[in-house]
């Protein structure tokens, strides 16, 4: 078994998700006492949330690729950055380690693909709704059909995601909200949607919604759990 480098803290509500999940899914596959070998670094996710709305990315960057850095440093064998968002440096990122990303939109995508469907909704925070940096390696590198919420609903998307859930606040009012936004997304035509936020599950599952959804945070923790037993070969970083 491989030993999984996990960068979280953004947030470390998502984090415990990555960890209950690959461990499950470890035990799930190998029985016994089985669990996974993992080395996780934590950052302090207000430092991350101020570079991010001031758009200091560069600075950000520096933080991740340190944070990476002591992951490789702790004998990890391969990285998952437990966030959608801060794939936004995932190239810059992979430049300074030794080791292979895997990367989140790509395990994603494959699990889309796998299902036949090719139109799909995203949501996530204002960054990964907007910039190419997430949907454009969707589209270029997967062909698939990727739609967005209005302006209007990505800041109610994203204000949700950092106001309540990264927090841990699971608000009912919100739920409805989010299914309100995937609704108009499916009558646009959608055949599924990406929780494209570490944190959007935590609000949001299948039984919610009548379209396939991709849990971001549990297609990527168990394709690391993939790669850690040699059963996951797409890597397109």
């Amino acid at each position: 078994m491989k030993t999984i480098g996990l960068l979280g803290g953004m947030s470390w509500e998502s984090s415990t998700e990555y960890y209950r999940i690959i461990n499950q899914t470890v035990n799930r596959k190998l029985g016994g006492h089985h669990s996974a070998k993992s080395v996780m670094y934590s950052v302090d996710f207000e430092e991350i949330k101020k570079l991010q709305h001031h758009d200091k990315w560069d600075e950000a960057t520096e933080l991740m690729i340190r944070g990476a850095q002591y992951i490789e440093k702790g004998g990890a064998d391969f990285l998952v950055i437990c966030t959608n968002t801060m794939h936004k440096m995932a190239s810059d990122i992979q430049k300074e380690i030794g080791i292979p990303i895997l990367h989140i939109a790509d395990a994603t995508a494959k699990r889309i693909k796998d299902q036949g469907i090719s139109r799909v909704g995203l949501l996530g925070t204002k960054f990964t709704m907007e910039e190419d940096f997430y949907k454009g390696r969707l589209i270029d590198n997967f062909n698939l059909d990727v739609h967005i919420p209005s302006k209007r609903e990505r800041e109610i998307i994203h204000d949700i995601i950092y106001q309540e859930l990264c927090l841990g606040k699971i608000e009912e009012e919100s739920k409805s909200t989010y299914q309100k936004i995937i609704n108009g997304l499916i009558k646009d035509g959608i055949e599924g949607v990406i929780l494209g936020c570490t944190e959007i599950s935590l609000l949001i599952n299948q039984n919610d919604i009548s379209t396939p959804i991709f849990d971001t945070t549990e297609i990527h923790a168990q394709a690391a759990v993939d790669w850690a037993l040699g059963l996951f070969k797409e890597n397109k970083l």
